[in-house]
């Protein structure tokens, strides 16, 4: 985000309707500029030089993933500069108070809902699938036992209450039961989960839930759990700030947030091939993905592999300071120097 704005080239970017609806479409999630040409009904190029007016005068920002622009807003109400922060909040006065503006900023969500809909079911359609040969093309990409090694060293040997979001066919719950008290297996494929129940049928039944829902509403009560792990997963989200912020929303103070999934690479053919919706990530996406759901970001771990390269990137919710150690604190500061 740029420090500072200036007020002419705000005022020229904001002069269009396009441009308005577009930042209106940012303020709820990045997006795809091919996703906005769909919304808007214009062309991919047409979209482009009205992305570069609004990257020009520092109200959203562009990602490069692969062959795909990614977009997203550089302004926020809560945030600075003061121009970008007003800015944010007259867009979102305009669509309250503006009845024709209204209309038009839903119609393009319903547009956008329905694009991703049609996604979200190609996806649910190659998960149904390939449910049962589902570890094999996960190998395909990395091998597993380094990865998982790594996995367990990282969380270390007492996980609380776990949830495996996007679980498949439950491989992972398996591994981690024995270090957790409970276990709930997460996945929005009936497939899958038939596929994760045979397979954590030798558990006891009170140690393991399976839930079948989707990972951006998650069924499941806030501050519930003390581990979330998605395990390869992410990479399919559309909206991965989404995700991850229902990951925040169940977890509790002092509990950890596990990814585990691809660094940043150029394998375009695994979104058509395989469904990926993003081509990994970097460390500074999941850093600013972390922090924006309030957590802190532990060091990654690099796994390289053939043809790519796994990560572990781990976010702490840190636990509020209890009474008596902030009574504590408070008394020492107090004391009198000797």
């Amino acid at each position: 985000m740029p420090l500072t704005m200036h007020i002419d080239p705000t005022l020229r970017a904001l002069a269009d309707q396009t441009r308005l609806r577009i930042m209106r479409l940012l303020a709820h999630m990045e997006l795809a500029v091919g996703e906005l040409a769909q919304v808007l009904g214009q062309s991919q190029p047409r979209v482009s030089r009205h992305v570069r007016i609004l990257c020009d005068a520092g109200l959203a920002e562009r990602r490069k993933e692969g062959s795909w622009v990614f977009l997203k807003t550089a302004i926020r109400e809560s945030a600075v500069p003061p121009l970008g922060a007003a800015t944010a909040r007259l867009l979102a006065v305009a669509e309250r108070d503006d009845p024709g503006f209204a209309a038009r900023c839903g119609e393009d969500r319903r547009h956008l809902a329905a694009i991703r809909a049609a996604r979200e079911t190609t996806a649910a359609s190659y998960f149904a699938r390939h449910a049962a040969e589902w570890d094999s093309i996960r190998s395909l990409h990395s091998p597993d036992a380094p990865v998982e090694d790594a996995l367990l060293s990282a969380l270390g040997p007492a996980l609380g209450t776990l949830l495996d979001i996007g679980t498949g066919t439950g491989r992972m719950a398996e591994l981690l039961s024995a270090r957790a008290s409970h276990v709930t297996a997460f996945d929005k494929s009936p497939e899958m989960l038939r596929i994760a129940r045979a397979r954590l049928q030798h558990l006891p039944a009170a140690q393991v839930d399976l839930v079948q829902g989707d990972f951006t509403a998650l069924p499941l009560a806030d501050a519930s759990f003390d581990t979330v792990l998605f395990h390869q997963v992410l990479h399919y989200a559309q909206a991965p700030e989404l995700v991850l912020a229902e990951a925040a929303r169940v977890l509790r103070p002092g509990g950890r947030i596990a990814v585990v999934d691809f660094a940043a690479h150029d394998r375009e053919e695994l979104r058509s091939t395989h469904a990926h919706a993003r081509l990994g990530f970097t460390d500074e996406q999941m850093l600013a993905l972390f922090s924006d759901v309030g957590l802190s970001a532990e060091v990654p771990l690099a796994l390289p592999g053939k043809p790519l390269t796994v990560k572990i990137w781990i976010g702490r919710r840190h636990a509020p300071a209890s009474a008596a150690a902030l009574a504590l604190h408070l008394s020492s500061d107090e004391a009198p120097l000797p």
